[in-house]
């Protein structure tokens, strides 16, 4: 890891566990010491155990429905179906479109048809086995680019099977190059494997409303759908952060939540459901898999002249954030180059198989690994360095993206690659090599023959926080008092702790602004103010500006009440050390003796700037508020007799704008990079005929440690002035680049043309 390159920024002053520094994480030792409470600890002396029974099939209608022999059994108290939802029977993040229980049609595989509670799980989980479903099983749709066209097909939902059709043109959609690279790409169903299951618990309370405890990403969406269901006001429907084991976009759907607070309203007692791990991977959305068709043009030097796609997107059953998908996958369709013409086409259609949502890199990773592939093959035809190529068409400051929009912050991207490929490579394997450095390691596959080495680049734009026009904003309420003789800041927000480092960021804004170290972080509820999602990489951006502002009306009763009661204007005061401090450095005053019993209460909202939807013809527009860059580039060896691979190192450089916790940056790099080396060469959801293959951590493989390679992590500080304290989107970037670095690496190793990542054995070897 090298140091950040500084750059100015709005502080002045530094205050220990402040922004800039990296403070011991409030949750990280009782993590490390496995003493965390998760949602699935939630308990409750009276509780009972919710459980779900789920559609075998992908795609059937419900003939007979019968509850009766499972509400017979000993220890259950409710067995509930479609009849039973006492609010409207459907929900969804962007389209309504998904029936909290299944009333006469499933459409994927795990599709919720009852729910019950009992006394004990292992009762809940036999109960289930009494409930008679009757099915017509019917034939499902599996094909996405023939369920965006082929009119002949079952509609699955009333306005067919078409989610979004986005398309973008820009400039001549007809232009022509002198060297033209096409290709085919398709990308697997990944799933997002955090390690928490979903789980709850919903206490049916006095006023007949129901407080519900949680793992989720997005507090207050989850109230308004699950209010909508039980037909619940919302302040009936209150909804509490537990311990989130994970997210990666996995939580912004509902899975428990509305099941969990029929059964406890109905039963009248709390009502606890955690699913394992097989019920999970029907539980929750996946990654869109895509099949994109690609051509570049570029003149003989190497300069890009036009881009054509058309790329279609898998949403399964229901619509989720398919319509998202397909307007950040268009918008960032060209990567972050510089590209004169183009004409891209987006399809995201529903299907019989599971659903797909938001996932780390939302309809960014997608195309990234299309063009990344496209720019290694077009480098190879005009017989450039690929570090090169893209450093000659890289967008800056004032590009202008495929979308119209103008680049107004730094965009870095020419200096990200320069960077990576000044960094040395690792020194050529010579002698006897110890067989764990090897593919295969400890295996003991190979001794060195038939491995060889490959070097590859992947860089990408990813668009930071909502986009489209919706109004994205966070809300944060800061008191300020004085316990124990000494100013303390509480700040309380809705925004999802879900393992990013949030609540430590929370506590470093409130110290910096109020100057002072002891600041405690309320639990996350919707007593307060909505925060949105900790998804889009924007919950630093919209939460953390939204803590500054209201830490600043804090900061300025603050002085208004010194003014009052020392009468004596204060000017340019600012506050430091638990002190007042003059302009002129004097000390005006003690922040403790100064409130006494005072105590100051603020609630602010931040919004980013405005963003416009898309012309529905052209498809440009100014849709996005900020971009983020990263860069890698992956050295592997491959063992091509046998198809393995070792990632040998995986060096990244990113732009980060402000690193307001270095740590926790870098750590966000690495952990992204696990993911994007995840889907180069080994995790992929198995469907057939719609049906999953492969719903456990056995053979859904993610990497471990010993998967990980060394990593160098450049980090590069150039704010966005438009950006709270210059900061820039982190944790998505890198999960989207380092996967076509890994792939163009097996590439350069091997000569094979590989269009499909997770990239396998059978893919290498031909067999």
């Amino acid at each position: 890891m090298s140091a950040p390159a500084h750059s100015p920024q709005e502080m002045q002053d530094t205050i220990a566990g402040g922004i800039g520094e990296s403070p011991l994480r409030p949750d990280g030792t009782l993590k490390v010491r496995g003493e965390f409470a998760y949602s699935s600890d939630l308990w409750h002396e009276d509780m009972l155990w919710g459980a779900t029974l789920r559609s075998p099939h992908p795609h059937a209608r419900i003939v007979r429905l019968d509850v009766s022999r499972a509400l017979a059994q000993p220890g259950v108290h409710a067995v509930l179906t479609h009849e039973d939802v006492p609010g409207e029977n459907v929900y969804g993040l962007k389209y309504q479109d998904t029936p909290a229980l299944a009333a006469d049609l499933v459409r994927f595989q795990g599709e919720p048809v009852a729910i019950l509670a009992a006394d004990h799980p292992e009762i809940a989980r036999q109960a289930l086995k009494e409930i008679v479903v009757e099915y017509d099983v019917l034939e499902p749709i599996t094909d996405p680019e023939r369920a965006a066209h082929d009119d002949s097909l079952p509609k699955l939902h009333p306005d067919g099977n078409l989610v979004r059709h986005q398309r973008i043109v820009k400039g001549d959609p007809t232009a022509t190059a002198d060297v033209v690279v096409s290709g085919v790409y398709e990308i697997g169903m990944q799933d997002q494997a955090f390690l928490g299951p979903e789980s709850g618990l919903a206490v049916p309370a006095e006023d007949g409303g129901v407080d519900l405890y949680l793992a989720t990403q997005w507090l207050h969406v989850d109230q308004r759908q699950t209010a909508k269901a039980l037909g619940l006001p919302l302040d009936k429907v209150r909804l509490t952060l537990s311990g989130v084991g994970g997210a990666f976009g996995g939580r912004e759907d509902l899975s428990m939540q509305i099941h969990s607070c029929m059964l406890a309203l109905r039963t009248g007692r709390p009502v606890k459901m955690s699913y394992n791990r097989l019920e999970s991977f029907f539980g929750h959305v996946h990654r869109h898999p895509a099949k994109m068709y690609y051509e570049h043009g570029a003149t003989r030097d190497g300069r890009l002249v036009y881009v054509r796609a058309k790329m279609y997107f898998d949403g399964g059953a229901y619509a989720s954030k398919t319509p998202v998908v397909v307007g950040n996958g268009t918008t960032l369709s060209v990567g972050p180059y510089d590209v004169p013409n183009a004409h891209i086409e987006g399809w995201g259609v529903y299907t019989n198989n599971p659903t797909c949502g938001a996932m780390r890199g939302l309809g960014a990773v997608q195309p990234t690994y299309a063009y990344e592939s496209q720019m290694d093959k077009l480098a190879a035809a005009l017989g450039m360095d690929p570090a090169e190529l893209r450093i000659l068409n890289a967008l800056s400051e004032g590009s202008t993206v495929v979308t119209g929009q103008v680049v107004d912050f730094p965009a870095p991207v020419a200096e990200l690659v320069q960077r990576l490929r000044d960094l040395p490579l690792p020194p050529e394997p010579t002698g006897e090599r110890d067989i764990r450095e090897l593919p295969g390691g400890a295996s003991n596959t190979t001794h060195g023959e038939g491995v060889v080495r490959g070097v590859g680049y992947g860089v990408t734009i990813k668009n930071i926080s909502y986009a489209e026009g919706l109004d994205d904003y966070s809300t944060a309420r800061v008191r300020l008092e004085v316990l124990g003789g000494e100013a303390v800041a509480m700040v309380h927000t809705a925004a999802a702790e879900v393992g990013q480092g949030l609540v430590t960021l929370q506590q470093q804004i409130a110290r910096t602004e109020l100057g002072l170290t002891r600041v405690s972080v309320h639990p996350a509820d919707t007593s307060v103010g909505d925060a949105g999602s900790s998804s889009a990489s924007r919950q630093t951006y919209v939460t953390g500006g939204a803590v500054r502002n209201a830490c600043r009306a804090v900061a300025d009763a603050v002085y208004a009440l010194a003014a009052v009661r020392l009468g004596r204007a204060v000017e340019g005061a600012t506050l430091t050390g638990g002190k007042i401090v003059a302009a002129d450095g004097e000390v005006v005053a003690d922040l403790a003796e100064l409130l006494g019993e005072t105590a100051i209460e603020e609630t602010r909202e931040f919004h980013h700037r405005k963003t416009y939807p898309l012309d529905p013809e052209t498809g440009q527009g100014d849709a996005h508020v900020q971009y983020g860059f990263s860069a890698h580039r992956a050295v592997v060896d491959v063992d091509v007799d046998l198809g393995l691979v070792k990632v040998v190192q995986l060096d990244c450089a990113q732009d980060v704008g402000k690193a307001m916790n270095p740590d926790a940056v870098v750590a966000q790099i690495q952990g992204g990079s696990a993911q994007g080396l995840g889907l180069a060469v080994m995790e992929e959801i198995l469907v057939k005929d719609g049906k999953v293959r492969n719903p456990s951590f056995t053979d859904y493989l993610i990497p471990t440690i010993l998967d990980m390679p060394p990593m160098r992590v450049d980090v590069l500080e150039r704010p966005d002035p438009h950006a709270p304290y210059g900061v820039r989107g982190v944790g998505e970037p890198p999960t989207i680049s380092a996967t076509p670095a890994i792939a163009n690496a097996i590439r350069a190793a091997t000569g094979l043309e590989l269009p499909r990542v997770p990239i396998r054995p059978e893919h290498i070897t031909g067999v």
